[in-house]
């Protein structure tokens, strides 16, 4: 998935790290002719990437960032009460991940999009649980009886990239 460069630290080794607006790090290095990136070693063209776009393997593997704090709770649904726009097209808020969690039953989640989170549907069963990354077009198919819940995720407003 795109994201936004939200600033830049220096790791322990000195190398150059993005924050990303999806609150991920992805290090930035310039070792040509492999990783043409001679921004990085400058100062203000490093400072000129910030807000420009960048990939995001680890939303495309919706692996759930370190350091999150849960903000609030949606549900617990059960077959009868989920509602409906869950079962189409929608998205969890920039700035926040969702964690969809099944206490009994199954659903399938399934990603919508191409730039988003490239895996077929994955079936979660109770007791289970799957990331949603911010921004990624998604719904829920029903399998049966179930009872699911959806937390929402973010960094506390002290922490958060860009403050």
């Amino acid at each position: 998935m795109i994201r936004s460069i939200v600033r830049f630290h220096p790791d322990d080794s000195g190398e150059w790290v993005a924050e990303l607006s999806c609150f991920h790090t992805q290090h930035v290095r310039h070792r040509p002719p492999f990783q043409d990136r001679a921004w990085v070693v400058d100062p203000v063209s490093r400072a000129g990437r910030v807000g420009s776009a960048i990939e995001c393997p680890l939303c495309d593997r919706a692996e759930f960032p370190d350091g999150l704090t849960i903000v609030g709770r949606a549900g617990p649904w059960d077959q009868d009460a989920l509602p409906g726009g869950l079962m189409r097209a929608h998205r969890v808020a920039e700035g926040r991940w969702g964690r969809l969690r099944v206490h009994e039953g199954a659903v399938e989640f399934e990603f919508e999009s191409d730039d988003a989170v490239d895996a077929p549907p994955v079936r979660v069963g109770a007791g289970g649980d799957q990331a949603i990354p911010p921004g990624a077009p998604h719904h829920l198919v029903l399998v049966g009886a179930v009872r699911l819940e959806i937390e929402f995720w973010t960094r506390e407003a002290a922490t958060s990239p860009g403050r």
